[in-house]
């Protein structure tokens, strides 16, 4: 059970790192551009984001975290149900479901509007707003799942 619970830890380590990047310095980067610039590289983002490599990270995290909680449930372990359910409810929740209901419906609406549309800037000004905010919760959830991992790992 060690060994999937860092590797858990690790994975949601990982996903939390490539979060907390956009928080603190991407998305910054791309709101100083004019709008028409920022919202191309984001849109080219949101493009080239869906490759083998960061969705083995993104979801194979999700399927590490789900597998932890059903083996700490099932098998006759000496780990620790609480953190293991919190790093799990976490991450699902808190990192995946937050992606899926907050920050993928922004990209798509993104995806949607010319560069150069009328509504372009106005739209571009929420979505920074909006997506930052998200993925600040995506970024402690993943980091916050991390901890109650190698908590459990710990104990």
């Amino acid at each position: 059970m060690t060994p999937l619970l860092l590797a858990s830890a690790v994975g949601a380590a990982l996903v939390s790192g490539i979060f907390y990047a956009f928080s603190t310095f991407v998305m910054q980067a791309l709101g100083r551009l004019a709008p028409r610039e920022g919202i191309a590289a984001m849109q080219s983002i949101n493009v080239v984001v869906i490759n083998p490599m960061f969705m083995l990270a993104f979801f194979g995290t999700g399927v590490l975290c789900a597998a932890a909680v059903v083996l700490s449930l099932l098998a006759d372990t000496a780990v620790a149900l609480v953190p293991v359910a919190a790093g799990g409810a976490l991450y699902l929740v808190g990192c995946l479901g937050v992606t899926i209901a907050g920050n993928v419906p922004l990209n798509e609406r993104l995806a949607a509007v010319g560069p150069d549309e009328a509504a372009a800037e106005s739209l571009w000004n929420t979505y920074l707003v909006r997506w930052t905010r998200w993925n600040h919760v995506r970024t402690a959830a993943s980091l916050a799942a991390a901890a109650c991992f190698l908590m459990a790992a710990a104990a």
